[in-house]
C-alpha cells in the first residue's frame, strides 16, 4: 500500500497548489489510459512524473512511501510463476481444473478460477496471488479454445477479493488495530461477499469480454 504526503513547501505555502496541480494531473492520465493513446503503464508513469515536476510530491516522501517489502515479494513471484510455467507445472494446474469440472461450461469453470484463486488469496498477498496464478487461466482458456480475456479478468478480480482474512492484504493488516478486528470478523464478512462477488463476476465478466 502506497501513501504520499505532500512536501512542505506546498503545506506550508499555498495549501491548494498541490492539490489544484493533482487535480488536472491524475485526470489527464486517466484519459490517456481510456484513449489508448499509449500503454497504461506509460500513462501512469507520466502521470507520476507530472506529479512530481509540478510539486504534488518530492523525491524523499515518495521514496519512503514505497512498500519495498512488496517490491521483493513481487520480484520474487515472478520468476516462480516463470517456472512453473517452463516446467509443466501451469499445464498440470489448468488439466487438474479441467477435471474438477469435467468438461462443464465456461461458466462453471470461470467460478472455480476465481474460487481457486480467491482461496490462495486467504493465505498469501492478493498480489501474490494474482503473479502465480496468472498464466493458468491463458493455459485454460487455450485448452478450452476460447478467449483468454474473460479468465484471466476473472482471475484478477479474485484476486483482489482480498477481505477474508486480515492477512489477504495489507489495507486489511493495517485496520486491525484502529477497528479492534479479529479474525473472525474478517471471515463473518468477508466470505459471504466473496461468494457474492463470485456470482457478479461469473455472469458478467463473459457479458463485458466475449469468450
Amino acid at each position: 500500500m502506497v501513501t504520499i504526503s505532500l512536501p512542505r513547501r506546498v503545506q506550508a505555502g499555498s495549501p491548494g497548489a498541490g492539490q489544484g496541480a493533482a487535480g488536472g494531473d491524475l485526470p489527464g492520465a486517466r484519459r490517456l489510459m481510456v484513449s489508448g493513446l499509449i500503454p497504461n503503464v506509460q500513462a501512469a508513469l507520466i502521470g507520476c512524473m507530472l506529479m512530481g515536476a509540478l510539486g504534488c510530491i518530492d523525491i524523499t516522501s515518495a521514496y519512503r512511501s514505497v512498500d519495498w517489502k512488496t517490491i521483493v515479494l513481487i520480484v520474487g513471484m515472478l520468476p516462480f510463476s516463470v517456472a512453473l510455467e517452463r516446467t509443466g507445472g501451469v499445464e498440470l494446474a489448468a488439466d487438474g481444473l479441467r477435471a474438477i469440472t469435467s468438461g462443464a461450461g465456461h461458466h462453471v469453470m470461470l467460478a472455480t478460477l476465481f474460487a481457486v484463486t480467491a482461496l490462495l488469496g486467504m493465505f498469501i498477498s492478493n498480489t501474490a496471488t494474482a503473479v502465480l496464478m496468472a498464466p493458468v487461466p491463458i493455459a485454460v482458456a487455450k485448452e478450452m479454445h476460447a478467449s483468454p480475456y474473460p479468465f484471466a479478468k476473472t482471475v484478477g478480480l479474485a484476486a483482489s477479493t482480498a477481505f477474508m482474512t486480515l492477512v489477504s492484504s495489507p489495507v486489511n493488516t493495517l485496520v486491525v488495530a484502529p477497528g479492534h478486528y479479529t479474525f473472525g470478523d474478517f471471515v463473518r464478512i468477508g466470505v459471504p461477499f466473496s461468494r457474492v462477488v463470485l456470482i457478479v463476476c461469473t455472469l458478467l465478466v463473459p457479458w463485458l469480454l466475449p469468450l
